[in-house]
């Protein structure tokens, strides 16, 4: 006697299959290996701006908050040179390094607004202004090293002029910053491009570096 062919009991509905997908369905084509995370959302660094309208990265209390730390951090680099931060000489190195630091840097605690405010004067002047041999310090991003020199300004007026102190005031808020020389002309530059809209303005930085 012929027997016909054995079907396989029903499965209730929405029953999964041993690969793990709903009766009937199989799993879509893709590449091997574990399936990818979604893409995180893009974090980026905070960045000082270039121009005058830019936020204050830094405050006063931020300086108070992490004083300790800075100072801790010291301490761990002269322990990591083979020192003793706890000998005398060193005791309170760690706690200076970490005032004089935050003192080089001090241009994260301002904004060129801060000064500029009171100082742009409206002047039916045409003439170029030029001040030269402005004293400049900041330290190198990427060895935090100093570096010092000079740095001449020129602007051809369009109507507005500044205070000259003001100029002297731009190149302090952004080279007592972690710099490189090439974004700091260019910072200064665009500082007072946005406070006057002048008809021109140039910037030259002088200066060496203590780089190894």
């Amino acid at each position: 006697m012929e027997k016909g062919p054995v079907r396989a009991p029903a499965k209730p509905r929405g029953a999964r299959c041993s690969n793990g997908f709903p009766e009937g369905e199989s799993p879509r084509p893709g590449p091997s290996g574990p399936a990818e995370k979604p893409p995180r959302p893009e974090t980026k660094s905070v960045q000082p701006a270039d121009g005058w309208k830019g936020e204050r990265p830094r405050s006063e209390e931020d300086n108070e908050l992490n004083l300790p730390n800075l100072a801790a951090a010291y301490s761990s680099i002269l322990r990591s040179l083979g020192e003793d931060p706890q000998r005398q000489g060193l005791l309170k190195t760690p706690w200076r390094a970490a005032t004089a630091m935050q003192f080089f840097t001090k241009g994260y605690q301002e904004t060129i607004s801060d000064v500029l405010n009171d100082a742009i004067f409206d002047e039916d002047h045409d003439e170029m202004v030029i001040v030269k041999d402005i004293d400049m310090f900041s330290m190198c991003e990427h060895h935090l090293v100093p570096f010092v020199g000079k740095v001449h300004i020129g602007y051809l007026p369009n109507k507005q002029v500044l205070g000259l102190s003001k100029l002297a005031r731009i190149v302090e808020i952004y080279s007592r910053r972690l710099q490189v020389q090439e974004r700091l002309t260019k910072q200064i530059a665009v500082a007072i491009t946005e406070a006057l809209r002048p008809a021109g303005v140039g910037v030259v930085v002088e200066a060496t570096s203590a780089e190894p």
